[in-house]
């Protein structure tokens, strides 16, 4: 075992801890049976110092072991668990900088209390295995948090993008035409652009885009529309522009096994989005929205149209509220609805100030059918005639248990390629006093207001038409609470 490595250091430290322990040894006699000082043997305990051969040979003579067991990587019985998170490259991959953690204090607390780190590492192990809980989770996870710690707003990342307009002379006011993006990628970059359907390669025909790194070769789907060319070259851009060594080279992950590169694809996603919405166009144009006594529908799409983006892009430029505005308290959610199967999933939601309500993506329940996001999908879904058409929608919606109101906005529309389902994105901000204030329409009468709840199984609102499934939950939860009530009168008895 080469204990110029962490994680070495760590099991030998582990190692020598458990045998002094099994011996009864304090740090004081081992001390003196090892001739180390005690502040020395603490620092190896906790994985700090590497000590050297001669010293080695006589500190497991201390402890009544060989040099060889006390150097060999394998940690035994009940520290097994935690030997594997160390041999694992886990906690090299875990993202501790970000949260502002420093691994030394996660190393320490492992060799402070071994056995029961090592039961909550299998008890993770254990639920991983469960629910299928895979790496790339975590990582995409980890990522969701930072931005929700940050209020998704990164002043540097900001900074960047202004240079960069700047810098290539992009227009601010209007849609970024996509040839201005490819010229910049092939005249400053080296990027050679070509559209391919990948005929040759039927298994990589979903794809968006390609990039084959030794050529600098960028491979557009033929049939990708203007507004996701514009985000695949934006991205690009991202890349070389913020210099973003560690990246995939397709548009969307096969596999994921290294945080950096989910971070960093996040990063280029957020650099796009501030290419193609300029944060002061975007600032101005949300202000004049705001200040509107009635709500307008048509101004969104106008938005969509200024700017030529989705309305994925769009609300991610939304960003701007906590910083721009002062509205820290939103969520962001995207939602699937597939018409054959008449399924629907949450499968993008982000909460910022706080967890707000709706949080319930990968339940297996019901979603409550009276959210705006899916209102607008099933409506989408309905006419044939206008299902290619964009749709927006408007919705004050009460949680009747927490007693929270949310201004929630949507627009739903059909998936680009490759899916054939229909794809809902919704801002929803929480309708305090502060946002009354700022928002001047939200008084509107005719902003419809529903009560909703988060799933059927979980919902409170007994007269509900929309119900597709029996308030299960709710009804555990009242039949639990009666049998706490009969044991306590039992006990009192």
């Amino acid at each position: 075992m080469n204990l110029t490595h962490q994680n070495s250091r760590i099991i030998f430290g582990l190692k020598v801890k458990q045998l002094r322990v099994q011996k009864g040894l304090s740090f004081a006699n081992l001390s003196k049976a090892a001739g180390l000082s005690v502040s020395y043997l603490n620092e190896i305990e906790k994985g700090k110092k590497s000590p050297k051969a001669d010293k080695i040979e006589t500190l497991a003579s201390a402890l009544g072991t060989s040099y060889e067991e006390l150097v060999s990587p394998v940690l035994p019985g009940k520290l097994a668990a935690v030997g594997e998170l160390l041999h694992s490259n886990f906690l090299n991959e875990l993202p501790l900088d970000l949260f502002g953690i420093e691994l030394s204090k996660v190393v320490e607390i492992i060799a402070n209390a071994p056995l029961r780190v090592g039961a909550f590492i299998s008890t993770l192990v254990e639920l991983s295995r469960n629910f299928e809980f895979k790496e790339e989770n975590f990582y995409f996870n980890a990522v969701r948090a930072y931005q929700e710690l940050h209020y998704n707003y990164f002043e540097d990342i900001e900074k960047s993008i202004a240079k960069f307009i700047k810098d290539y002379k992009l227009p601010t006011n209007r849609a970024v035409p996509v040839n201005l993006l490819a010229s910049i990628l092939k005249k400053h970059f080296g990027y050679h652009i070509v559209e391919d359907d990948l005929t040759d390669y039927p298994e990589l025909q979903h794809l968006r885009s390609i990039f084959i790194p030794k050529k600098k070769k960028l491979i557009l789907n033929p049939q990708l529309n203007e507004k996701q060319k514009a985000l695949q070259l934006g991205k690009e851009l991202a890349y070389n522009y913020l210099k973003l060594k560690k990246r995939i080279n397709t548009s969307s992950f096969l596999k994921v096994n290294n945080f950096q590169i989910v971070l960093n694809n996040y990063i280029a996603g957020y650099f796009a989005v501030g290419l193609l919405v300029n944060r002061d166009a975007f600032k101005k144009d949300l202000q004049y929205f705001f200040d509107q006594s009635t709500w307008d529908q048509s101004y969104l799409l106008q938005l969509l149209l200024k700017y030529d983006v989705s309305p994925e892009v769009l609300f991610q430029r939304f960003n701007i509220l906590p910083q721009d505005f002062g509205m820290p308290k939103m969520f962001f959610m995207r939602m699937i609805h597939d018409p054959e199967k008449e399924s629907f999933q949450i499968d993008k939601e982000l909460h910022l100030n706080r967890q707000h309500e709706p949080h319930a993506n990968n339940l297996d329940e019901h979603y409550c059918r009276r959210w705006l996001s899916i209102s607008q999908l099933q409506s989408l879904a309905s006419n044939a005639q206008s299902s290619r058409q964009v749709q927006v929608g408007v919705q004050l919606s009460k949680y009747p248990e927490s007693g929270d109101e949310y201004f929630c906005f949507t627009i739903a529309r059909p998936a680009y390629f490759p899916s054939t389902k229909n794809v809902s994105v919704t801002i929803g901000l929480l309708a305090d006093e502060d946002l009354k204030s700022k928002i001047k329409f939200l008084d509107d009468p005719a902003i419809p207001r529903k009560k909703v709840s988060v799933t059927c199984e979980r919902c409170p609102i007994m007269d509900c038409k929309e119900r597709i499934s029996p308030p299960t939950a709710i009804e555990n939860r009242k039949y639990k609470l009666q049998m706490e009530t009969a044991l306590e009168n039992l006990m009192k008895s």
